[in-house]
């Protein structure tokens, strides 16, 4: 698999940081963003979207990211997509346990937005 990395799904519930993200995905790396608000909707757009890498918030209401990671390692459709968490909730052992499930990496809340698609594509290389 030596393919570049272009669409991605991003899944946070926060709208603000959602734009912020969004806009720095799309003019910093010219990656295709297609953002969702809630976990439960990543399973309803991902078929449409075939997204390569989902870029997804870990604290979220109704299904958080945890719970919608493993649903998608349920599918064998979804299973093989790498997902990065990025999250506040990123203390030393959070990261080691979010990894442990098979996360492809973690970016820490507040993140720089000048670095950012730098390390989506570092995770990206690195997963591959």
């Amino acid at each position: 698999m030596n393919e570049t990395l272009k669409k991605i799904l991003y899944v946070e519930d926060d709208q603000d940081i959602a734009e912020i993200t969004t806009m720095t995905l799309e003019c910093l790396a010219n990656f295709e963003v297609k953002h969702v608000p809630s976990g439960c909707e990543v399973l309803n757009v991902f078929f449409d979207y075939k997204p390569q890498l989902i870029l997804m918030d870990v604290m979220m209401p109704e299904m958080d990211g945890i719970e919608t990671f493993k649903e998608l390692q349920k599918n064998p459709q979804t299973k093989d997509i790498p997902v990065i968490f990025i999250t506040a909730k990123a203390q030393v052992h959070e990261q080691q346990a979010y990894k442990q499930m098979g996360v492809a990496g973690v970016i820490v809340k507040p993140f720089d937005p000048n670095t950012l698609c730098t390390t989506i594509e570092s995770i990206w290389n690195q997963h591959k």
